[in-house]
């Protein structure tokens, strides 16, 4: 039996029966959360919002971190069973007392969703001198999920869901310079830099965290109309994409193929509790189910800019994720350790 997805070995989909047309309500009939616990990093708007709606209904205990208590409090207004909390991943300060303050409640982690991210931004840093996308979308990712790591072993049971992003197949990590100081700044190659680490870290957490009963996932969510994810990012950005023409309305097939906010969190919500994965961790997700590993006999070959699904090679490969384990550990000042 394959205990890790070490080069994408277990990419390959498991015919689940969800499509990209699933919505979050599709994927979590029949699963009872009655006594779980559940962490959703940005779950007070978009995607994550959707996701700990979802989780809560289906009678898990939600704690919502965000960066916005007050947009929070209102988008959050009226779902029974969700705690909020202030965090920011570009704060890490922020990180350890939310980390702090769950650890002494005792409490078991049995879902971390890792969903806060962003998209596109201009260049800044954090306080720390790390690029901001790849601070918020990964070593966030990798600061929280250590610390919470008695508790997620604790659960006897736990996964661990990266939202990840097709965005991967943008950049591999560029190890030698992450935060773009040797180079000059491309916010498309931060971004997708910021995607492949966070699903390199989901192959490394499960081949690690799996014998303590631990298991990781990455996914895409997929295009989604109505998130506020890009709203700092250039008309002209979304022209170079493709999305837009030249007169900067959406393209008709872009439209045709956008998912609803149910659709784009519902690969999330399977991840973090379809039984059908209880063997099998350490895989890249999307519309549902298992991704297919990109091959050089894939349609438009490695080589290609952007392909319309699956993983890249470079982002499950197992030199590039304890490469990266290691390297996270020393530009955030945290050992890491399974035990």
């Amino acid at each position: 039996m394959i205990q890790n997805n070490y080069q994408g070995q277990l990419q390959i989909p498991i015919q689940s029966g969800f499509t990209a047309d699933s919505t979050t309500a599709d994927v979590i009939k029949g699963i009872d959360l009655r006594g779980k616990i559940a962490i959703v990093t940005g779950g007070n708007a978009g995607i994550g919002l959707e996701t700990a709606r979802i989780l809560a209904t289906a009678g898990a205990r939600v704690i919502v971190a965000a960066r916005d208590l007050e947009k929070a409090k209102k988008n959050l207004q009226g779902i029974p069973g969700v705690e909020i909390e202030a965090l920011d991943n570009m704060e890490p300060a922020t990180i350890e007392l939310f980390a702090e303050r769950f650890l002494a409640s005792g409490r078991p982690l049995h879902l971390l969703i890792n969903n806060a991210g962003i998209m596109w931004v201009p260049f800044r840093k954090d306080k720390r001198g790390f690029e901001s996308q790849l601070a918020t979308n990964y070593l966030g990712q990798f600061h929280l999920t250590a610390r919470l790591w008695p508790a997620l072993k604790k659960a006897n049971g736990a996964r661990v869901v990266n939202v990840s992003s097709l965005g991967h197949h943008m950049a591999p990590l560029n190890f030698e310079d992450p935060n773009f100081e040797l180079r000059a700044y491309e916010t498309l190659q931060a971004y997708g830099q910021s995607k492949t680490a966070s699903n390199l870290f989901a192959v490394e957490l499960d081949a690690r965290g799996s014998r303590h009963g631990v298991r990781a996932y990455s996914v895409h969510p997929g295009s989604i109309a109505g998130t506020e994810l890009a709203r700092e990012a250039p008309v002209e950005l979304f022209q170079q994409m493709g999305f837009l023409d030249e007169k900067g309305e959406l393209r008709a097939e872009v439209l045709a193929n956008l998912k609803t906010i149910p659709q784009g969190a519902a690969t999330t919500v399977w991840a973090a509790t379809s039984k059908a994965l209880d063997t099998i961790g350490g895989v890249y997700c999307e519309d549902g189910d298992i991704a297919e590993l990109v091959t050089a006999d894939s349609k438009g070959g490695l080589n290609s800019k952007l392909h319309v699904s699956g993983v890249m090679p470079y982002s499950v490969d197992e030199q590039n994720a304890k490469r990266l384990w290691k390297q996270t550990e020393e530009m955030i000042g945290l050992r890491f350790e399974i035990n």
